[in-house]
This record gives C-alpha cells, sequence and structure tokens, in this order.
C-alpha cells in the first residue's frame, strides 16, 4: 500500500538510488507515475507492505517502507530493484551509479567516481568539510538526521589524513 513519505515511522527502513545525472522535471513525474502504483502492489509473501518514494535533489529516489507493517522479504526487495531498473532503462537512467555524491558550492549535486576520489581530495576539490549525501542511510530518521554530512564525517574519511578530519 502507497503511503505518503513524510506519514512512514522514522524507523521505516528505506534504499536510496542515486541517478547517473541529474533529474529533469519530466523524469521526476515519470519516476512518480511509475513508482507509486508499483510500490501500492508490493507485497512479500502475499502480504502487502506499507510503502513509499519520494525524489530528492533530482538526483536521488528514496524508497521507504513501514517494516512494522509487514516485513520485506528478499523476493520483494529484488522486485523493488527489478521496478527501479526498467524506470531507469525506459528513461535512460542509471539508478545504481555508486559514485561519491557531493554538494558543490552552489549547491548542486556533483557525483565522482570512485577512481578519481584520490585525485579530487588531492587538488582539496574535496575537503574534510565538503559536504556529501550519505546514500547508505539505514532509517527515515537516519535519513532525516544524516542526509548530509561533512565527508571527514562519512565512508570517505579514510581518503583524508587522519589529522585533516
Amino acid at each position: 500500500m502507497w503511503i505518503d513519505f513524510n506519514k512512514l515511522p522514522d524507523d521505516a527502513r528505506v534504499w536510496v538510488y542515486q541517478a547517473n545525472r541529474p533529474l529533469s522535471n519530466g523524469d521526476v513525474a515519470a519516476i512518480g507515475q511509475a513508482l507509486q502504483p508499483a510500490l501500492s502492489q508490493w507485497a512479500a509473501h502475499g502480504q502487502s507492505l506499507l510503502a513509499s518514494a519520494q525524489v530528492i535533489e533530482n538526483r536521488f529516489v528514496v524508497v521507504g517502507v513501514d517494516e512494522g507493517y509487514n516485513l520485506p522479504s528478499g523476493c520483494s526487495i529484488d522486485s523493488s530493484v527489478r521496478t527501479l531498473r526498467q524506470i531507469g532503462e525506459s528513461l535512460g537512467i542509471d539508478f545504481f551509479d555508486r559514485s561519491a555524491a557531493i554538494q558543490a558550492a552552489d549547491g548542486s549535486v556533483q557525483t565522482i567516481e570512485l577512481p578519481g576520489l584520490k585525485a579530487a581530495v588531492s587538488s582539496d576539490n574535496v575537503t574534510p568539510t565538503t559536504m556529501v549525501f550519505n546514500t547508505l542511510v539505514k532509517t527515515k530518521a537516519e535519513f532525516l538526521t544524516n542526509w548530509h554530512l561533512r565527508a571527514g564525517d562519512s565512508w570517505l574519511k579514510r581518503y583524508f589524513k587522519s589529522e585533516a578530519v
């Protein structure tokens, strides 16, 4: 069953899918039109799931499910991944981009491919105080409180000398 994302409980499980490019307003509308009916029918072992999704920063799709209502199964999670793959294929978007996503000085989202991170740190394009998007959040509460992190407080901290963090 579909629920407004804001009505999901704080302990709802979330998954963040990062697009490999900025999403246009048309992309965002198409994603919503495809995801809402899919999540309305999302089920685990015949039990409906209470779920929602939203597009953030025109770059990320955040899917949430209330595990207190019914627990998603491995098969149901695989189903949601397939849905995102299908939406991505129809729109020419890769939602499984694993680049580091940072917030640029102008507020836009920039991505740095993993092989280029050391060079970005060496050239001070990414510093311990650079704001990054924490795509590793696990719950709605964590999403609400730790979505933006300093790079030095994220998984990127390994790229900085310990005294600089």
